[in-house]
């Protein structure tokens, strides 16, 4: 699975150095689950993860890689940004599907604490949002 990993990480930093949110959308597989502060609990399924990643994308400012490390399918990539004056750092924890090609599982781990409330601030409410619309 190296080649393919490697191949999957090429395309994951064009899709995410161009937000690219319909090709995000091709990468995920459909049952993916996400992890990411502030939620305690996974989120499930391409359409909620691919909203949420796509928020995030758009709310983080000067998203930037800097490490990376792989094992088979499994991929960490170490990030900086911003959130409005607050600067961040995180890890990608990324588990790739028997193919290669789709994300089946995405942890996202994030410090300062300052810096997940301020996002957190920006994005639940358009989660929240997004969430009663399609339970209506």
């Amino acid at each position: 699975m190296p080649d393919s990993a490697n191949s999957f990480l090429t395309e994951w930093h064009r899709i995410v150095a161009e937000k690219d949110l319909v090709t995000l959308e091709k990468v995920l597989a459909e049952d993916v689950s996400m992890g990411a502060p502030p939620y305690w609990q996974k989120l499930s399924g391409r359409p909620l993860v691919h909203h949420l990643l796509g928020l995030i994308v758009h709310t983080i400012e000067d998203f930037t890689y800097h490490r990376e490390w792989q094992r088979d399918g499994e991929l960490a990539l170490e990030f900086t940004g911003h959130v409005g004056d607050l600067e961040l750092q995180g890890v990608d924890l990324i588990s790739l599907d028997e193919t290669g090609r789709l994300i089946q599982n995405l942890d996202v781990v994030m410090r300062p604490l300052g810096t997940i409330e301020a996002l957190r601030e920006i994005i639940a409410p358009q989660m929240a949002a997004y969430l009663a619309g399609k339970n209506s």
